[in-house]
């Protein structure tokens, strides 16, 4: 099977990711032919093909991972990346064409089976159940993943191998989704030195959580151990964790910037960290955004909303300088969880939120 042919088979059109057979079903097909600017199902599933195709030439590329197996005690971010992708159209018609002219390339979801979290925690048994309902008739199907953190770093991999330079984007899903882009990214980066930044209200930094390995709350310290320690990964807006910043710091190497200390003098702040992450000499960052870094009365619709967080503005500008004075490598948006709407007006004002970040991270990235 070829690394395109693998793709197709482990991966699905935008869109597809979350498994529906008859309740939203018909959005989903909508949504699926609005983003490929066609008319027909058969031909969602072509231009899925075609842009596959397009990897090995492209700048970037983005996937949704709609998982929340890996999330808190509220879930309902497996509808981010679809609610994200049509508010981008809704913002903007032509967005699938922005899109190719900066050379990023809609390469679809990743299927959830939303019981499923990472292949490591699978018996065998369950592995061979789950490749046979997922992979009906694939001649390779024993070696292929099941579960959607072990489908997106595969997809990953395979993606780096198509095309070493291309920048990663990641519509999540739980924070969990952000992991399976990291060891590929290292692998593909060919030993240079890169970092992470990432906006959250929370350190993520368990090593395990409950004795599992892999899930929002511990994919920053596996991400960190993969960067080599050293301060290369930035957490700003942190306000909610039972340890004190120095705990974290003096334990994990990460460097922190609580939103207390942005939020009193945001200007400096921002000089702060961009000094900061220039002085670990690396070459380029990650930028890793929890829509529960901003704060609560921007982005309520999440599982953890916090209060007394960052101003979508200075988020804003922190991107932009990112990409201008370190560059970046890729990013993601992670947490939007539009059924955890607190008011009627929540879900709408946290998804419009998320595609502003989406479209600035892309555009300080490529642009």
């Amino acid at each position: 099977m070829t690394p395109l042919d693998e793709l197709a088979t482990i991966l699905k059109p935008a869109g597809a990711g979350l498994y529906l057979v008859s309740t939203g079903k018909a959005q989903q097909q909508a949504l699926q032919r609005s983003l490929y600017c066609v008319s027909t199902d058969s031909e969602v599933q072509h231009a899925f093909r075609k842009n596959l195709e397009k990897v090995a030439s492209a700048r970037g590329v983005l996937l949704g991972v709609p998982s929340d197996v890996g999330a808190g005690f509220q879930r309902g971010a497996n509808l981010g990346p679809q609610a994200i992708r049509a508010r981008l159209l809704e913002d903007d018609a032509g967005w699938p064409g922005r899109l190719e002219a900066l050379g990023l390339i809609d390469v679809g979801d990743v299927f959830v089976v939303p019981q499923l979290l990472h292949d490591d925690m699978l018996s065998l048994e369950q592995l061979e159940t789950s490749r046979a309902a997922l992979y009906p008739g694939v001649a390779d199907a024993g070696r292929l993943p099941v579960s959607p953190l072990s489908i997106a770093e595969r997809a990953w991999q395979l993606l780096f191998q198509l095309n070493p330079t291309l920048k990663p984007f990641t519509l999540g899903g739980d924070h969990s989704t952000a992991w399976p882009v990291v060891r590929p990214l290292h692998a593909a980066r060919g030993g240079k030195r890169w970092g992470i930044v990432q906006a959250d209200a929370h350190t993520d930094l368990l090593q395990e959580r409950l004795g599992v390995k892999y899930c929002f709350a511990t994919w920053s310290w596996h991400a960190n151990e993969v960067l080599g320690r050293q301060g290369r990964l930035t957490q700003v807006g942190i306000r909610a964790t039972a340890r004190t910043r120095e705990h974290w710091e003096l334990t994990t190497g990460v460097r922190q910037f609580w939103a207390k200390d942005v939020l009193e003098h945001p200007e400096r702040a921002l000089d702060e960290v961009l000094a900061h992450v220039k002085s670990t000499g690396v070459e380029g960052v990650l930028f890793s955004n929890d829509i529960d870094g901003t704060d609560a009365r921007w982005a309520d619709a999440t599982g953890t909303p916090e209060p007394d967080g960052l101003e979508p503005d200075w988020v804003c500008e922190l991107i932009r300088r990112l990409g201008a004075e370190v560059g970046l490598l890729g990013g993601d948006v992670m947490e939007v969880a539009p059924s955890l709407t607190p008011t009627p007006e929540s879900a709408r004002r946290t998804v419009g939120l998320a595609a502003r970040y989406l479209r600035e991270t892309v555009t300080a990235a490529l642009g």
